[in-house]
């Protein structure tokens, strides 16, 4: 039997762990997805950032049900379904790309094949009918395609295949963590969760290194010829096969739900020492054991206790703030991994499949290493909840101080011609189309909506062979060179060139070295702020009652992912979005993607909400460790006068009652049950003390009316002074008007116990004299 349970609990680890390695790889693929999906639905940062948001959506929507009710179903099937559910929930995502046409954008050149064609691309208004593919104004078969086009609603079905996921995510991760915990050895389950971190912590580098391939692959690769693909990695119009990675993430999922149908219910307890009686446990999804009483709860039962437990959680000053500080926190660490690929690309002018690819294999790996070292250092140091605050904030304010650094290593705006520079050469930011048009190209005809840059050799980009003022080309596909171009020689001197290539022209070269210096500083940020994560994860926990641990942790989950998981991409999409240059327009009207943005805005924008949010953040976690440092420091001065003032009593009093081995054994007196009712009585007064003995005084022994065992005297008597003593110490706090009562009361004690031993002292005489009396006789 113990083998059995053996070889079941290590088979649904390897299990779980294929799970959360899967989980983890989809969910950054979606995020390391985010430029792809952007363009090829035409959608705005904001977007974009809603349908990230769904998958928390979907989560939240059903967690708190799965993790209660859950734990009393057939969870390893209960994890079946939910991975089931998520690899649905991928496929249904990646799936909406054959729901779509081919992927089109707008070039001059799409049309031509072959170097026989020169294209013209500045026209002539009376001879546009001779140049049929440049049109200003989309034609009526194009308005009536527009709802099959990428520009539809389609997108609709990436936010429902995103929503399931998350619906699906839900029964993972509490349940499977549960389940380990019930049926596992104690001392076996910490390491078995930490295998299943590690292993999960694989899952986004692989992730990202996914999206780093599949954004090379042009979208509809396989369904067309390559050669007549225009457009490069770094083209803002480039869309890489997104779909392909969804389709590779459900089949994972797929496959790591397959052993969680043959596993059982429950398993035989992993062998225990018999000596040792098994605590109940709590489970870290708020559930207790399986094993134990709890499938005879009522919820009404639990909802009696939810709101009263809830209410003395958000009371605790330190939890309530360090909440506050992790909400902040949250906020700026998902809208910096939401666009971070995206910032690299229009900061540096690196492709998304680079972004991505170093991401997976810098950033992520020195997390890891982070995290690790910072729960070797707690165990390390054993450090108090005091040192583990200091150490999280020592080490998050160290990495918010290098992400200040971050605002210095920079590129400067590709000069745009109309956008970023003037067509004279002068530098000047335009949101508007104002500045598009100039002398060299007003009779030319030219769409302000078009988007296919072409680059001069000057360094100055274009926004088309049109508004360049070409008059011819040669060549066909990538190579294609426009000729003639008035714009170009008109902003610079005679006899230099006047031909301009596709595609955009590529940043300075000292970029280069400020792209280097970034990375540098973001993967040292990422290690020394993740230094701080276990640290400030422990704080939570060890800072509250440690029955409302598993409700704090739940709380904190909620709350976070709630304020901060799902707003956060929508408001980071929209500050995003308002530094954007030059919109692409869809075919039925309307604004499409983002082509180029304004980087130092873009900079200033995305470095500086990420720099407040976290900034807020650091003056709750300042006040958590102060307060901390105040609550634990306040109970060792307490027991340090405590303990002596409580051992004198002890032995005075101990001096008062001695015990006399060889004494005879006295009569009952009816008034020493009074002294002893008497001091339990004021011990519940107090309500401090949940138990107390009402002692009976039986000559030299008391005996417990509510205890069986009867006790020695000298036992007896210093358990009841110390229960008195300490009844005596916790009054310190009262009002002064309670504190007179208290000591009317305990002199009114003094004055019966004095009085009873005069009694017994008087009785014993009698009695003697009645022996010597008898004895003479």
């Amino acid at each position: 039997c113990g083998c059995f349970s053996f070889l079941h609990t290590n088979l649904f680890i390897v299990a779980l762990s294929f799970a959360y390695f899967s989980k983890a790889l989809t969910g950054t693929y979606m995020k390391s997805s985010i430029t792809q999906i952007e363009r090829r639905f035409d959608l705005s940062s904001t977007h974009i950032g809603l349908i990230d948001g769904s998958f928390e959506m979907g989560n939240l929507l059903f967690l708190a049900v799965v993790s209660h009710f859950g734990a009393k179903l057939h969870r390893p099937r209960l994890i079946a379904g939910g991975c089931f559910l998520m690899a649905v929930g991928a496929f249904l995502t990646g799936l909406t790309h054959f729901f779509m046409g081919r992927y089109k954008y707008d070039t001059v050149i799409q049309v031509f094949q072959n170097d026989s064609m020169n294209i013209a691309a500045c026209v002539d208004p009376l001879k546009t009918s001779e140049a049929p593919e440049i049109q200003i104004e989309p034609s009526l078969e194009d308005n009536t395609a527009c709802v099959r086009e990428s520009g539809s609603n389609m997108w609709i079905y990436v936010f429902l295949g995103n929503a399931l996921r998350g619906i699906g995510e839900t029964p993972v991760t509490p349940l499977g963590i549960s389940y380990i915990d019930d049926f596992a050895k104690a001392e076996n389950s910490p390491f078995y969760i930490a295998c299943l971190q590690t292993i999960t912590l694989l899952g986004p580098m692989f992730g990202f290194l996914l999206g780093s391939y599949c954004a090379k692959l042009y979208v509809d690769i396989g369904y067309v010829d390559m050669e007549s693909v225009t457009i490069t990695p770094k083209d803002a119009r480039w869309v890489g096969a997104w779909w392909m990675g969804f389709l590779v993430s459900s089949a994972l999922l797929l496959i790591s739900s397959i052993p969680f149908w043959f596993l059982p219910r429950s398993l035989p307890k992993q062998e225990e020492d018999e000596s040792k009686p098994t605590p109940a446990r709590e489970t870290p999804d708020g559930t207790d054991d399986a094993l134990n009483t709890n499938h005879n709860l009522k919820l009404t039962e639990i909802a009696k206790g939810f709101l009263p437990s809830l209410k003395r959680l958000l009371g605790t000053p330190a939890y309530f703030l360090l909440l506050c500080g992790s909400i902040l926190k949250f906020n700026s660490f998902i809208g910096l991994f939401t666009f971070k690929a995206k910032y690299m690309e229009q900061q540096f002018g690196q492709s998304a499949s680079r972004a991505n690819f170093l991401i997976g294999v810098l950033n992520l790996p020195a997390v890891a290493v982070g995290i690790f070292l910072g729960g070797l250092l707690m165990k390390r140091y054993k450090l108090s909840v005091v040192s583990g605050a200091q150490l999280s904030f020592a080490t998050s304010f160290m990495a918010y101080l290098l992400l200040l650094l971050q605002f210095g290593t920079k590129c400067d705006n590709i000069p745009v011609a109309g956008l970023t520079i003037s067509y004279n050469g002068t530098e000047g930011i335009s949101y508007g189309s104002e500045m598009l048009f100039a002398d060299c190209n007003r009779d030319c005809s030219c769409s302000a909506e078009e988007w296919d840059p072409v680059c001069s050799d000057s360094g100055i980009t274009y926004i088309s062979p049109c508004l360049a003022g070409c008059l011819g080309s040669s060549g066909y596909g990538k190579n294609t060179v426009f000729h003639n171009c008035s714009c170009v020689s008109a902003s610079f001197p005679a006899g230099s060139s006047t031909s301009v290539k596709l595609g955009q022209c590529p940043h300075a070269k000292d970029c280069s070295r400020s792209f280097t210096s970034y990375m540098a500083v973001s993967v040292l940020s990422s290690f020394i702020n993740s230094l701080g994560a276990t640290p400030g994860y422990m704080v939570i926990i060890r800072c509250i009652s440690p029955e409302l641990k598993s409700l704090a942790l739940g709380i904190q989950a909620l709350v976070t992912r709630t304020l901060g998981g799902i707003p956060a991409p929508v408001y980071f999409g929209a500050l995003i979005d308002s530094t954007c240059l030059k919109w692409s327009m869809k075919k039925c009207g309307g604004r499409g993607a983002c082509r180029i943005y304004d980087a130092d805005m873009y900079r200033i924008i995305f470095l500086g909400l990420i720099t407040c949010l976290s900034g807020s953040a650091y003056f709750f976690i300042i006040a958590v460790i102060v307060l901390l440092r105040r609550q634990f420091r306040k109970p060792e001065r307490e027991t340090e006068m405590q303990q002596p003032k409580a051992s004198k009593e002890i032995e005075l009093k101990t001096t008062m009652n001695p015990t006399e081995p060889g004494a005879p054994k006295t009569p009952k007196l009816s008034h020493a049950p009074k002294v002893c009712v008497r001091i339990s009585a004021d011990v519940e007064e107090e309500g401090e003390v949940h138990r107390t003995e009402w002692l009976v005084d039986d000559g030299d022994r008391l005996a417990s009316v509510n205890n069986t065992k009867e006790k020695q005297q000298s036992e007896s008597l210093t358990e009841a002074t110390v229960e008195f003593s300490r009844a005596k110490l916790e009054l310190h706090g009262l009002k002064p008007e309670e504190e007179e009562e208290k000591e009317r009361k305990d002199k009114v004690c003094v004055e019966t116990n004095a009085r009873v031993e005069k009694e017994k002292l008087k009785d014993k005489n009698e009695l003697e004299k009645e022996t010597q009396h008898s004895k003479k006789n």
